[in-house]
């Protein structure tokens, strides 16, 4: 069982719309060691324009990294699954969207033709093989050492250009956990032309922690998709839902899941 929330503010939201725009969900997932204090702020926008919303903390989250130390990505793939089925129990269109590791479980499940997806978003997503010395050796060391310090593991803290804003993301990862997840990006580039819904690439051409050539081997693998919009998200760094471009980049996912569920 996952532990108590203990970062206060990460607790996950759910909301529940009204008309038109009721019957649509959207699902906003956060990426490895952070949680949703960086989601949120999408969620609740959404909310306000009358949609139906799950922003769901991922096991391990939240809480304390040693919780994250008993999590692997199936774990956080299969809460997003019970979010997206959750909507479609109600909705008649669900939409992902999904920042950095978030992003990429976003495409495996839309690629996955598990629920039927009417579009997908992804923010600074990470389908490329990491190519720093530790997580080369992650292999290896996830037997060896269990804990790394973020910033050695080549995940900056507080990856954004606007000052006095944090995530409190995890200061200390996992190796186990996110050997889990380098382990998935080969199945998950693989299913990158199985995507058939429109999809949303967001890129921050300054990230100091996903590659910005990430974007570009999206949009170009999503050979599938109905159609493949790009957002350059120049401001601000890999947190753009905390940074300079929060508010432009939230009128843009407004408008996408507004013209790809019709509403």
């Amino acid at each position: 069982m996952d532990a108590m929330v203990a970062i206060p503010g990460a607790e996950p939201f759910s909301a529940r719309g009204s008309g038109a725009r009721g019957a649509v969900g959207v699902v906003v997932v956060h990426g490895f060691t952070a949680n949703p204090i960086g989601t949120r702020p999408l969620g609740l926008r959404l909310a306000a324009e009358g949609y139906s919303v799950e922003v769901p903390r991922l096991p391990g989250h939240g809480t304390t990294v040693r919780d994250l130390a008993r999590t692997r990505y199936a774990d956080w793939r299969a809460t997003v699954v019970n979010a997206v089925g959750a909507l479609a129990r109600g909705c008649d269109h669900v939409v992902l969207v999904g920042h950095s590791m978030g992003g990429s479980i976003a495409l495996d499940l839309a690629g996955s033709g598990e629920h039927p997806i009417a579009g997908v978003v992804t923010i600074n997503a990470l389908v490329l093989d990491r190519t720093e010395l530790l997580a080369r050796a992650a292999p290896l060391l996830q037997h060896v050492v269990p804990f790394v310090p973020r910033d050695a593991a080549g995940l900056p803290s507080d990856d954004l250009a606007k000052p006095g804003v944090e995530e409190h993301a995890y200061t200390w990862v996992s190796a186990r956990a996110a050997q889990s997840f380098i382990g998935e990006l080969p199945r998950i580039r693989d299913g990158l032309t199985r995507v058939a819904a429109p999809a949303l690439v967001v890129t921050s051409p300054e990230d100091h922690t996903v590659d910005p050539a990430n974007g570009d081997a999206i949009a170009e693998a999503l050979v599938g998709a109905a159609r493949v919009e790009c957002f350059a998200t120049r401001r601000s760094y890999h947190v753009p839902l905390l940074d300079y471009d929060a508010e432009v980049l939230e009128d843009r996912i407004v408008a996408f899941v507004a013209d790809v569920t019709g509403t």
